[in-house]
């Protein structure tokens, strides 16, 4: 029985392994292209669908289909807070932004621009209150749709197979936070070469990523389905990206405090992953 169970965590740690190489091999030419040539989306894109085509070829060399992974919708409960909770956190963050004075909701003038890039313009007598109501369910709708085409790419291998595979040989803690660390080193060369405090951005973007993957891997074994990490990375994306900081103005000293990769951010986002953390461990996850 010992020897089966050591070698099935030998088979386990060899298919990590294997995908983890593959992902490395995928996507590096298209770190390369952002980082030498340009940051096109195209090629932002192709790297999000990197982790998914490792995992498709992974299952072929080991001999597994790729309806294997779990492509079932699974519970709507767990949809829905797929996709309220990363508004949730994004929200919380800007308004805490804003009641400590680290940052300044954006003026009418500023809104109004926001609705020129929208091309809200023609829709009536647009005013700020108008430009508003519009835009955020717009976004927060047909915005993460979009968004959802390329997250799919990053969950069918990160959620869908990684954290199943590494499930075999790890606790949920540690499925969490390996799992979460590999996800944000992944990221490594956008970050040193788009950053303006490498050390602080490394900081507060492993905190945030390893907080995300503690609530995201909790959602995913809940439901047994790889959906509602996709809904929720695009949700958390579309209203830390695209929402709040549009409704807000920097001061200028206080810039490491707002964006993605924020402090703000890294601390709210890591209360909501140390919650999912004792909730799944009460729940013997």
């Amino acid at each position: 029985m010992k020897s089966i169970k050591l070698n099935e965590r030998k088979e386990a740690w060899s298919t990590i392994i294997l995908f983890l190489g593959i992902t490395l091999a995928l996507t590096s030419p298209f770190h390369y292209a952002i980082v030498k040539l340009y940051p096109s989306r195209i090629y932002v894109g192709a790297i999000m669908w990197c982790p998914a085509l490792a995992a498709f070829i992974t299952l072929r060399i080991k001999g597994y289909k790729i309806s294997s992974l779990p492509w079932n919708w699974g519970n709507w409960r767990y949809i829905r807070m797929a996709y309220f909770i990363p508004a949730v956190y994004s929200i919380v963050t800007y308004m805490l932004i804003w009641i400590f004075g680290l940052g300044n909701l954006a003026t009418e003038e500023v809104i109004m621009e926001w609705g020129r890039e929208l091309g809200l313009y023609g829709i009536g007598k647009l005013t700020p209150s108008l430009v508003i109501i519009i835009a955020i369910p717009l976004l927060g709708t047909i915005e993460v749709i979009r968004a959802a085409a390329t997250t799919l790419g990053e969950e069918i291998g990160w959620r869908g197979f990684f954290i199943y595979e590494l499930r075999k040989v790890l606790s949920y803690t540690g499925v969490s936070v390996f799992s979460g660390f590999i996800w944000a080193a992944w990221h490594w060369p956008l970050l040193v070469f788009y950053s303006n405090n490498v050390l602080l951005e490394f900081i507060t973007f492993f905190t945030i990523i390893i907080s995300m993957s503690f609530i995201m891997t909790y959602y995913t074994f809940k439901s047994k389905s790889l959906w509602p990490a996709v809904l929720f990375h695009a949700v958390s994306n579309v209203y830390i990206q695209k929402i709040m900081p549009e409704l807000t103005i920097g001061k200028e000293g206080h810039d490491y405090w707002l964006g993605e990769n924020g402090i703000m951010f890294a601390l709210v986002t890591s209360i909501f992953g140390i919650y999912y953390w004792r909730m799944a461990l009460k729940e013997k996850m």
